[in-house]
């Protein structure tokens, strides 16, 4: 893991995104296009960062955490659900399967909590007691474990935010159909189980966490696609902290890409308008933080790539491109 002044020295040089024949649309983290063949894809997982549907800047070092992250996952739950990756010919790309992709998030939480519109807290909090079409009993509290990890599906939205969907919606909304929508859970759910296992860990609580899915190219075969278990995916706390703070009624200590939502609250933002910048403090906690992750998930020290890192990049893409 770097030290805060190698962080800071890395800032002008963050990846911002990179320019490549046949390149499509950009995501909010990715830049991708399709290889000649067609059937497989470059995904070229960047530093920007956004916050509340707004991109907002760049932090060293955090595409290729969210990339080698990812890949570890995708290797370590081959058991449990085949997935897209095939290989990672630099730090920061993926070359993957095409797949077409299923347009639900699969959204699993151990844990009644959040703050946005579609958390299971939010909706609780305001006498729903039937929410994503399953019965939640009363008296719970805020940020407690459930009996049992639940799906709360959304909607995958390339425009705006995400829509809810009742669990019954998935099939009767024709997203996919009942025997793949089936597979989507039991994989889903043993998922997370793997994740929340290997997080405590590391010392680490697996809150909740989202999947998506998709259809190879090729033979139609279900596919678990883009990320697995990252701090932008998922949302961690401290272990060894949850217990004593939930005791004081104090919110559990977040690990995850929550830092920025709380730095952009703290400075009056709430997602309207133009988003202030960015502090330099703010770009080296959070690179600190998924670095820190990487760490405690995988139990591996984190080895930075040369910067800038364009050129690299580029020279390892030569033989696909």
């Amino acid at each position: 893991m770097l030290t805060a002044n190698e962080i800071l020295a890395a800032i002008p040089d963050a990846l911002e995104g990179m320019e490549v024949p046949g390149g499509m649309p950009r995501g909010k983290v990715r830049d991708f296009y399709v290889l000649h063949d067609g059937n497989r894809r470059v995904l070229i997982t960047t530093d920007r960062l956004s916050a509340f549907d707004h991109p907002i800047g760049t932090v060293p070092y955090r595409g290729q955490v969210l990339n080698q992250l990812s890949a570890w996952w995708f290797e370590h739950t081959t058991d449990i659900i085949a997935n897209h990756y095939i290989s990672m010919p630099d730090p920061c790309v993926t070359i993957a399967r095409e797949t077409r992709p299923i347009l639900v998030e699969v959204v699993v939480r151990g844990y009644i909590s959040g703050v946005t519109s579609t958390s299971l807290w939010t909706r609780y909090a305001l006498g729903e007691r039937e929410i994503y079409g399953m019965h939640f009993a009363e008296g719970l509290t805020k940020n407690q474990k459930l009996p049992q990890p639940v799906i709360t599906p959304t909607t995958k939205s390339t425009v705006g935010h995400d829509d809810r969907l009742a669990l019954d919606d998935v099939v009767g909304k024709g997203y996919v159909d009942a025997p793949t929508w089936e597979k989507i859970k039991s994989a889903a759910l043993a998922l997370y189980a793997r994740g929340s296992e290997t997080a405590a860990k590391g010392g680490l609580i697996l809150v909740d966490t989202k999947y998506e899915f998709g259809l190879d190219e090729e033979t139609g075969a279900l596919l678990l696609i883009d990320e697995v278990h990252t701090p932008d995916s998922s949302r961690y706390w401290k272990a060894d902290t949850y217990q004593e703070r939930i005791a004081r009624h104090e919110e559990p200590e977040n690990f995850d890409k929550e830092l920025v939502r709380l730095w952009y609250v703290g400075q009056g933002y709430h997602g309207d308008g133009t988003p202030p910048a960015m502090s330099t403090d703010l770009m080296v906690a959070v690179s600190e933080r998924y670095q820190r992750v990487y760490e405690m998930i995988t139990g591996q020290t984190f080895e930075p790539a040369s910067y800038p890192s364009h050129d690299r990049i580029e020279a390892a893409l030569a033989e696909y491109i």
